[in-house]
């Protein structure tokens, strides 16, 4: 009893260690949000010593709400629709994948875990050039394209794990009751399916909310330029000023829909991550 009342202790300051070092930047960006710009000249100190929203009422009706509010729809529009389509496409992929025995299927699973990790920036030049000869460049579709190629492969991997652990008798039993294949799958395969559809929706619409490089590299104004992208274009008061505190600002604006997605579904995250952790 004694040695696992230790090793509980143990776990305990760990898990307390990790929980000060995962949110120590946080907290770093959340105390200087509330600093002026003065503040951060020298060597400033951890908590703002005046407190005040000007960065954030900058960001809204100050001289930054030119450059925040338009990059703010940007990523919620641009991030909405590359995830619903992801995972659509995913679905019927992972479904085929899953279910059907056909050549070459461990073919594409590998090749989409290998675009999933091929590095971003090797492409950008390429399709930069390929979507201004197109008319794509600067474009909502000129930015939803790419985050499909950052999002579907792991979609299509995550969700794959998911439908391997469905019973395919419950889809034979629709079947013999009178039910199509669609009717099958919609009716009785997908609903099953929905925690792992809910959780890889949440994964790619993080990996597209998150995405820096193709929103600076593929957009040129205001008309598509996303958050992550147009912090890199705030100014400070003047330009001797760094716009710390506005970015630190906009920073938490844009983390705050993240942390309310996964305070509300975690019960939904933690249950279909669970899931398609588990082998059949």
């Amino acid at each position: 009893m004694k040695s696992s009342g230790k090793n509980t202790g143990v776990w305990i300051v760990i898990a307390i260690v990790v929980f000060i070092y995962a949110l120590f930047p946080i907290a770093s960006i959340l105390a200087n949000s509330f600093k002026k710009g003065s503040e951060f000249a020298g060597s400033g100190t951890f908590l703002p010593k005046e407190p005040t929203f000007e960065n954030y009422a900058s960001l809204f009706i100050g001289d930054a709400k030119d450059l925040f509010v338009p990059a703010l729809i940007n990523s919620l529009g641009i991030t909405l629709i590359a995830t619903a389509i992801s995972v659509v496409l995913a679905t019927f992929a992972a479904y085929a994948i899953a279910r059907l025995d056909f050549p070459g299927k461990r073919i594409i699973l590998t090749s989409a875990l290998a675009v999933s990790i091929f590095p971003v920036i090797s492409i950008v030049t390429p399709l930069f050039n390929l979507w201004r000869q197109i008319g794509l460049y600067d474009t909502w579709l000129g930015l939803i394209l790419p985050y499909l190629s950052l999002t579907l492969p792991i979609s299509i991997y995550t969700l794959t794990a998911f439908f391997q652990q469905i019973p395919w008798d419950l889809e034979r039993a629709a079947q013999v009751d009178g039910a199509t294949n669609w009717q099958a799958f919609t009716k009785v395969i997908v609903p099953l399916a929905m925690p792992g559809v809910f959780t890889t929706a949440i994964i790619a619409f993080f990996i597209a909310w998150n995405d820096f490089v193709y929103g600076i590299s593929l957009t040129s104004t205001s008309a598509a330029r996303p958050v992550p992208a147009a912090l890199a274009f705030f100014t400070g008061a003047s330009q001797f000023e760094e716009p710390a505190g506005a970015i630190s600002a906009a920073a938490i604006v844009v983390t705050i829909p993240v942390i309310i997605i996964v305070l509300l579904f975690q019960r939904q995250i933690v249950s279909g991550l669970t899931q398609g952790a588990v082998k059949g």
